[in-house]
């Protein structure tokens, strides 16, 4: 069951959904699990496909947009990394509120964008018992750079130079399509066009500033500092977007526990979509339920579980 909620994170409102499990009794508490999307993506994208999985192995799932995106409030199509991370310390709190969660069992998954931002979430707030990294960024700088050809990476730090001092005299950053700061791949492109196209919440520009906030957000910075809880990473290995070595780096400076599973073949906007998704929750699944099983309840038997 899908029901539209909405939540506080410092002082804006945010919009989102809450997905119960079908055949939970009244009095029947489940783990919970925060979904986080990426870059300009809106809870009504993908997500859903993923609340549906999880609510079908048992789980509450909570997805809301950030601040400025779809319709929550706040400054339009802004991407702040920090801000991002506490809407989803909010999210966490406000599902914890729920009376079918379990508030001391709590979970995150994220994608792209988002999987940099459930590594910094987790890292600073320790409700975080699970989580899971989808084709992440571990370097923002560093993802930025490798997508860009040396002269596109020169322009881009001019870009953001200029702007970085408008912002100062004026208050204001120049807006820009989504696709200039971003330079997909043409497949990532084609797809994700596709996926927006009939969706009235996906915004198309953002900010210049977003380019200095993302040059300086390193979640490999903070990784180490979530065990001893649980991580997993997926990738693949023809990510053209977020290229695997961001997810790669990411894992080799995570403490355990902690998973990696590279699937072959894919783009990255391919894991959104059958068949590759499929594989994305397989281990997805997995991880959550030997680590945050769904329910606690004895008398349910036990899940034969995949290993990452």
């Amino acid at each position: 069951m899908r029901k539209p909620v909405t939540f506080y994170s410092e002082g804006v409102k945010l919009d989102g959904d809450l997905f119960l499990p079908d055949g939970i009794k009244p009095d029947e508490i489940r783990a919970g699990i925060v979904l986080c999307h990426g870059y300009t993506g809106v809870k009504d994208l993908y997500l859903p496909d993923n609340a549906r999985v999880l609510n079908e192995a048992g789980y509450v799932v909570l997805t809301f947009d950030y601040k400025g995106w779809g319709k929550s409030e706040g400054p339009r199509s802004r991407l702040a990394p920090m801000s991002r991370v506490a809407d989803v310390q909010a999210a966490l709190t406000f599902l914890g509120l729920q009376k079918e969660v379990d508030e001391d069992r709590l979970g995150i998954y994220g994608t792209s964008y988002g999987g940099a931002t459930v590594v910094w979430t987790a890292a600073i707030d320790e409700r975080v018992k699970c989580t899971v990294s989808c084709v992440g960024i571990g370097h923002g700088a560093r993802w930025m750079r490798s997508v860009r050809r040396p002269d596109e990476w020169h322009d881009l730090l001019a870009f953001s130079k200029k702007d970085r001092e408008q912002r100062v005299l004026s208050g204001k950053s120049e807006m820009a399509d989504r696709n200039a700061i971003l330079l997909p791949d043409r497949q990532s492109a084609e797809l994700a066009a596709a996926a927006r196209k009939n969706n009235p919440n996906a915004i198309n520009t953002l900010p210049l500033e977003y380019i200095d906030e993302t040059l300086q957000f390193h979640p490999e910075w903070v990784v180490d500092k979530i065990a001893p809880r649980p991580i997993l990473f997926i990738t693949t290995d023809d990510d053209r977007l977020v290229p695997p070595e961001e997810t790669l780096a990411l894992h080799a400076k995570a403490g355990e526990p902690k998973g990696l599973v590279i699937l072959n073949g894919y783009g990255h906007y391919q894991v959104y979509t059958e068949p590759a998704f499929s594989e994305v929750m397989a281990p997805t699944l997995a991880w959550f339920d030997k680590y945050l099983p769904a329910s606690l309840d004895p008398r349910e038997p036990a899940k034969e579980t995949l290993t990452a």
